[in-house]
């Protein structure tokens, strides 16, 4: 095979970097859709029960409140911190209508998972269940860290 060395010249060939550059982003784009926002939802410095017995849900509720629940009685909803059980009531309501726009017709529905400090008073974990129970959640799971028998 031959190849003619009349037509070679010295320019030097250089490649479109646009099209690398767009997929570069679109792939940026497409990773920042994939995020874990609910990760807001959980307080990394609050120490969870430890608890042998505990089972994992099988399925993810289609609507969940995660509240977290420190042992001064402070509350934390998507991060928003609430000094007082007694205020949650508004917040309850705020969310049973979010979640009627998202297809939840019954507040009973909704399932409300507390992540509770292992130091917490028990009278006031039962005090943030009793304040859900009067806005009409009834759906309950307590979050406890697990451990391998």
């Amino acid at each position: 095979m031959r190849f003619n060395k009349k037509n070679q010249s010295n320019e030097v060939l250089e490649g479109d970097l646009t099209p690398m550059i767009d997929m570069v982003f679109q792939l940026i784009a497409f990773f920042m859709l994939l995020i874990n926002f609910s990760e807001v939802d959980r307080a990394e410095d609050l120490m969870l029960p430890v608890s042998t017995l505990a089972i994992a849900p099988e399925t993810r509720p289609d609507y969940q409140i995660i509240l977290n629940l420190r042992p001064d009685g402070t509350v934390t909803f998507a991060g928003q911190e609430v000094e007082k059980i007694d205020f949650m009531n508004v917040i309850f309501r705020q969310e049973i209508d979010f979640a009627r726009r998202e297809g939840v017709t019954n507040p009973s529905d909704i399932a409300v998972v507390i992540r509770s400090h292992r130091d917490t008073a028990t009278g006031l974990v039962q005090k943030l269940i009793s304040k859900c129970q009067e806005s009409e959640l009834e759906n309950f799971s307590l979050r406890v860290k697990d451990t391998p028998y």
